[in-house]
């Protein structure tokens, strides 16, 4: 091919992209807008409820309608669950590569209720879905929503239902595993649950942080075998005990996630 040809090819794909980038977010605020008027009904239903089950499963439907809707995004899950995942309540982890996450962990196959900023409560539309999908707000670094974060968790664990966490608090900028906070492990110890680690890779791909400018990439989440609290240790110990080993455990399988996700999408 000659240079002029090899300059043509690049812009095409340049050009490609950019609109395939254009639709995705055209598709995913029409699909939460869509979305918006049954989740409002599902969570007016269920107000009360302490799992916000059902209004939960209105968010992952959105968050799986969304993946299959862009042709730019692949997600695959790896692993088994629990046997007992939809009876009882797990704190569920994960390491945090991009705002694709949610999308991604969607598809694992039980409820949950997430744990995110505050911030993300805040903008028009997928700030809405998220309060109708009975995900909970935390204001970090405020001593009164940690205690109402918990209190909701906990309420949430004990009448059987899990609840994610990404414990690193952020994105990782260069996609290097940044330091698990104490948070969800101290709830796991709190309420003498088993912490679920799940070790996602490709999703930086798809959304880097800071950017606006979307990827096209294969991704995937692999289940790990759950860690359960210590209870020879006193709470501060088997707190630091748990962190320590779910950050091992996401550590430990990386690298073999990350040689087979996070390329283009077939």
């Amino acid at each position: 091919m000659t240079l002029d040809g090899n300059r043509l090819a690049l812009d095409f794909r340049a050009m490609r992209k950019a609109a395939l980038g254009v639709y995705t977010y055209v598709e995913m605020i029409s699909c939460i807008t869509a979305f918006l008027p049954v989740m409002a009904v599902s969570s007016l239903r269920h107000r009360g409820d302490p799992t916000q089950r059902e209004p939960g499963r209105w968010m992952r439907r959105l968050g799986r309608t969304l993946s299959r809707g862009t042709p730019l995004w692949k997600f695959t899950i790896e692993g088994e669950p629990p046997a007992d995942i939809h009876t009882r309540g797990y704190v569920v982890v994960a390491n945090h590569e991009s705002m694709t996450d949610p999308m991604l962990l969607s598809w694992l196959p039980w409820d949950m209720r997430w744990v995110a900023k505050q911030e993300l409560f805040k903008p028009p539309v997928v700030g809405w879905a998220m309060h109708l999908g009975g995900d909970i707000p935390l204001r970090r670094g405020e001593g009164e929503s940690v205690r109402s974060m918990l209190a909701e968790c906990e309420a949430a664990l004990s009448s059987g239902i899990s609840v994610m966490m990404f414990p690193e608090g952020t994105r990782s900028k260069d996609g290097e595993l940044m330091r698990f906070k104490d948070g969800a492990f101290q709830l796991a110890v709190r309420a003498n649950v088993p912490v679920l680690p799940i070790a996602v890779a490709g999703t930086r791909a798809m959304w880097r942080k800071g950017s606006l400018a979307l990827g096209s990439a294969h991704a995937g989440a692999r289940i790990l075998e759950p860690i359960l609290p210590d209870p020879s240790l006193d709470p501060a110990e088997a707190m630091a005990k748990l962190r320590d080993a779910s950050r091992d455990a996401v550590m430990g399988v990386l690298p073999d996630l990350r040689a087979r996700y996070g390329r283009p999408r077939d």
